[in-house]
């Protein structure tokens, strides 16, 4: 593909990876994903300083990947849950095949620690590439970049 026909500066990988492509910000949806929604447990199971914490709760907050729900316990302040937005569970098949590719080429002994499992039938959850008349993709070999061209 010629680079003059594809406009780099408006890449989607650029500008997911601007809004999520921080450790501490993948390792919120992780959690995120596995049922965390409060600062306090985030940063237990986390381990990550407030301040950076903080900052990338913010950001996706900010980009509305999580929003911000109050609650208050009785006799306590009111604070806030995140919860993922719409647009946050759309990032839920970037992080299973990050979980894949961790799986396959850092897991030394074979051993995985978490597996996904399909909720109705129990059966293990695997990820697949499929084009619009159906068909299985192999790998990254089957596809070819075709550039858009803009409307208007």
């Amino acid at each position: 593909m010629s680079e003059a026909l594809w406009d780099r500066s408006r890449c989607s990988v650029a500008g997911t990876l601007a809004v999520v492509g921080e450790k501490w910000s993948l390792l919120v949806l992780r959690e995120a994903f596995l049922g965390v929604r409060r600062f306090a447990d985030f940063q237990r199971v986390l381990g990550a300083p407030r301040a950076v914490l903080t900052d990338r709760l913010n950001t996706l907050v900010d980009h509305g990947v999580l929003r911000r729900v109050p609650y208050q316990a009785e006799g306590e302040r009111q604070r806030y849950e995140y919860r993922l937005t719409e647009k946050g569970i759309d990032l839920h098949p970037a992080l299973v095949a990050l979980m894949a590719w961790g799986d396959k080429y850092l897991a030394g002994d074979g051993e995985v620690p978490l597996e996904l499992r399909h909720r109705d039938c129990g059966e293990p959850v695997h990820q697949v590439l499929v084009c619009e008349a159906g068909h299985q993709l192999s790998g990254a070999r089957d596809v070819r970049p075709v550039p858009r061209v803009p409307a208007g």
